[in-house]
């Protein structure tokens, strides 16, 4: 297995730009991983291949406004700001700047906002100091810093949704809703679980009529996703918080007993059951997991996934080979290709029975 294998070549017209008007009215392509064969369906063509009690796990992560612009002090100049997280540590916020800065640049935000560039951390990430906290002229306190709005609100103000690097527009309103889930709860994702953005609450009432188990878990996407793998072995993962409830660990767990199918929607949902693994069975929990699929891998949790198409090299692509099979992958992909599917976070979709 070479890193070659997992890179194909996509005209650059089949990279979605905008989002359906329908969500559920995107294309399905429906792999079958014992008979080697392809399906062309539309999404919601997909209630008609659930069975009664099978169990449908979705990733319930929100979408942050984490992307912001602002501008050198003195300068003027522009600066491209991505917040990888909300949470501060030491009063100080991990983000993704262009252009390059000097340590100790000032950068000024809408909103009376101003915040110093501190370096690096040991991984090379920039960080900011202080972010919703004028940090100069501060008066009356005693830290020497004016209290300033929280990030988030600050964010959900004042910021953008972080649209994926090969969306070559800006965000726009309609964004702010269509680079979301329907069912999005638990805020904290740089990223959508794309799998999810082609269900509608009608096409998610049609599946529980059918007597489908709808569960959710959490995994809040990082930017790290979008990475490419420069090496099969050495590669290492970026880390995501997740969490599995003792609930739906439960519920799931009583389905594999029962021998009813589960399904993951998303790489990011396969993921958390995959890393909840305990001899044979899910064990519920909450914190951070790097776990690298790749071929081979013992599968114990999700018998189908539902997903999108991936980006060549990433960790992504390199799950759904290893799920469904290098050779099926490819021959999908190349139909896919062929038929001018759409790709990407706003293209269409693939379900792997």
């Amino acid at each position: 297995m070479n890193l070659s294998d997992f890179d194909y070549p996509l005209p650059k017209e089949l990279i979605a730009q905008q989002p359906l008007a329908k969500r559920d009215s995107s294309r399905l392509l429906v792999a079958h991983r014992k008979t080697k064969t392809l399906e062309d369906r539309i999404f919601s063509n997909i209630v008609d291949y659930f069975s009664p009690e099978d169990v449908l796990v979705l990733n319930d992560t929100r979408v942050f406004k984490a992307r912001i612009l602002g501008k050198k002090k003195g300068t003027g100049g522009k600066v491209d700001v991505l917040f990888l997280g909300t949470e501060a540590l030491d009063d100080q916020y991990r983000c993704l700047i262009q252009p390059a800065l000097k340590e100790g640049q000032i950068i000024e935000f809408p909103g009376n906002v101003e915040a110093v560039y501190a370096g690096r951390d040991k991984q090379g990430i920039a960080l900011l100091l202080s972010v919703g906290a004028p940090l100069v002229g501060a008066q009356g306190q005693e830290q020497g810093r004016a209290q300033g709005p929280p990030l988030q609100g600050w964010l959900e103000k004042y910021g953008t949704m972080p649209l994926p690097p090969y969306i070559k527009r800006e965000p726009e309103s309609a964004d702010d809703g269509a680079y979301q889930t329907v069912y999005a709860n638990s805020q904290g994702a740089v990223a959508a679980p794309t799998a999810g953005l082609h269900f509608t609450p009608e096409l998610l009432e049609n599946i529980r009529r059918k007597d489908v188990q709808i569960l959710y878990v959490t995994l809040h996407v990082g930017y790290g996703t979008f990475k490419p793998v420069e090496d099969l072995e050495s590669h290492v993962m970026h880390s995501e918080i997740f969490e599995l409830t003792p609930e739906v660990a439960d519920k799931i767990n009583q389905a594999k007993t029962e021998k009813r199918k589960i399904w993951a929607v998303g790489t990011t949902t396969l993921r958390v059951l995959e890393t909840c693994v305990v001899k044979k069975k899910l064990a519920p929990g909450k914190g951070e997991t790097n776990l690298y699929i790749k071929s081979p891998f013992p599968f114990e949790a999700v018998d189908c996934l539902i997903t999108n198409f991936h980006l060549p090299k990433t960790t992504l692509l390199l799950l759904v080979s290893a799920f469904m099979g290098e050779s099926l992958r490819k021959q999908a992909y190349e139909h896919a290709i062929a038929e001018k599917y759409r790709f990407y976070s706003y293209g269409d979709a693939m379900m792997i029975m």
